[in-house]
């Protein structure tokens, strides 16, 4: 036997392709050429390959090897082709017999050990949607291949132990440490809302963004819990449903900022990026295929910009496509990523620069011209996405907490299995995903409700795509306060907390 044959996964984005690893061996001059579109660091797989087998105590076949990687037009990328690579290699030089429909994922060190690589759930789960459920994987990627329902995954410490198990004769030590990942666990501390004095207003818009899953702006001087409150908001949120969390633990996966010891990620995430960060940060980058950003971090989560008008105008300028649709779509030279990034927004500005333009603003140092710059990052078509805005002050003595985190989370819970109800059947989850065309054939024929909305609309205070979340605002209001539909109050109250007051 000249030819080779195992299967390896490529992941674009989070999709992942199954791939034909084919190792041809010709008695030629002594070569190896890895073909099928690979990128640098595959490419520098014939060298880790090389140099693991010798360390295995295998030999190296003296021939001219080809290693295809096929479908040649599909990009591919990273070091998990290694253990395949070496697989197919050693099955074409009959030193083993590669059992057929047996997926190989995994890095290999130079003394031949497995080491651990990002995106494991999503290529277990890519190789079990297309009818290969049998996997091998480094032991340190065990506990997240077995995640995947139906997986019949395999773990391996390094490349003697899965030749050893295909019948290569090779000794394999038995002080063959592992290659491990050191997770640092840090202990979120518990967030309550309780913490948090006064400020009625802001905890209301808190807890309708947490029940409809709306965008929130805060714009107060510094020290008035912005940041506080932003922290506060997944504490509000129910836990993820199986299939959101498998979907936001394969994105983590591919991040690398997944700790498989503690299982699938069932809690909504929280991401609060610098406001020195770069854009291929926040919305996913890099060279060859795009890693996910915070943004996507934060699928079914919440992403929070603190100081928001600090950050660069390409920053917020990029959020207005996964506001809008819910997915990122990246595009490189090599191909395109498609990543989820349906997240809740949260916005934290001081008033201007200097942070004191409150009431009437006498003791601002800023020039007017600084204000509107300030403000202006935040365009229009970017605040127009956002459903709730509201203005904080500072606290006063005498100022009470609220809630806690527990009583409005109960309160969230009800308004979210109201809305469930209502959206039975339809693609839509929460009342910010809702249409507007959809919300005002549920209003009636009571053309009366509609009045306060068509007099901002004619002020220029509201756009149509502002008509539409106003409407969706007001339909969670009802939901928590247990109505089946918004009366004209509900829409009131749903324009002022967009337009803080200005809309009324």
């Amino acid at each position: 036997m000249v030819l080779g044959r195992t299967l390896a996964v490529s992941l674009v984005g989070l999709t992942g392709h199954l791939v034909d690893v084919e190792a041809h061996l010709a008695p030629s001059l002594p070569a190896f050429t890895l073909v099928g579109l690979p990128d640098a660091s595959l490419s520098e797989a014939r060298d880790r390959v090389r140099a693991a087998v010798t360390s295995s105590g295998l030999p190296w076949p003296n021939r001219r090897i080809t290693v295809n990687l096929s479908p040649a037009t599909l990009p591919k990328s990273g070091s998990s082709f290694d253990l395949a690579i070496a697989v197919a290699t050693l099955a074409g030089a009959e030193l083993l017999t590669a059992p057929a429909g047996v997926v190989h994922i995994g890095e290999l060190a130079l003394d031949g050990r497995l080491r651990p690589v990002r995106g494991v759930l999503p290529a277990v789960a890519a190789a079990v949607a297309a009818g290969r459920p049998r996997v091998v994987v480094p032991v340190a990627n065990l506990a997240e291949a077995q995640l995947v329902p139906g997986a019949l995954a395999v773990g391996a410490s390094s490349l003697a132990q899965v030749a050893a198990r295909y019948g290569a004769e090779v000794d394999v030590p038995d002080t063959t440490d592992p290659v491990v990942v050191e997770h640092q666990r840090a202990v979120a501390p518990v967030l309550d809302l309780a913490d948090v004095v006064g400020q009625a207003e802001a905890r209301q818009c808190l807890e309708v963004a947490a029940a409809g899953g709306h965008h929130l702006l805060m714009v107060g001087p510094p020290g008035t819990g912005k940041t506080m409150l932003a922290a506060r908001l997944p504490g509000l949120l129910p836990d993820l449903v199986e299939a959101d969390a498998v979907e936001v633990t394969a994105v983590h996966s591919v991040a690398g900022t997944f700790d498989p010891g503690d299982g699938l990620l069932v809690r909504p995430p929280f991401e609060d990026p610098h406001h020195t960060a770069t854009p291929a940060s926040v919305v996913g980058g890099g060279s060859g295929i795009p890693r996910p950003g915070a943004a996507s971090r934060a699928h079914r989560g919440v992403l929070f910009l603190d100081e928001a008008p600090e950050f660069s105008t390409a920053v917020l300028q990029t959020l207005r496509q996964p506001l809008e649709h819910g997915e990122l779509v990246l595009h490189r030279a090599q191909g395109a990523a498609r990543y989820p990034a349906r997240f809740q927004l949260v916005l934290a500005a001081n008033p201007c620069p200097c942070g004191k333009a409150v009431g009437k603003g006498l003791d601002c140092t800023c020039r007017s011209e600084q204000r509107r710059r300030y403000f202006g990052k935040l365009s229009g078509p970017l605040l127009d996405r956002v459903d709730l805005q509201v203005e904080l002050v500072p606290a006063r003595a005498g100022d009470e907490a609220g809630d806690a985190t527990s009583v409005v989370a109960g309160r969230v819970r009800v308004a979210r299995g109201a809305a469930a109800d209502r959206l039975r059947g339809t693609p839509w989850r929460t009342g910010a995903e809702v249409p507007g065309g959809w919300l005002r054939e549920r209003l009636g024929a009571d053309g009366s409700l509609l009045h306060d909305l068509d007099r901002a609309l004619d002020r220029g205070t509201l756009s149509l795509r502002g008509v539409d979340r106003v409407l969706r605002v007001a339909w969670t209001l009802a939901d928590l306060d247990g109505r089946a539909a918004p009366t004209r109050g509900d829409i009131g109250n749903a324009l002022l907390l967009r337009t803080r007051g200005q809309g009324a």
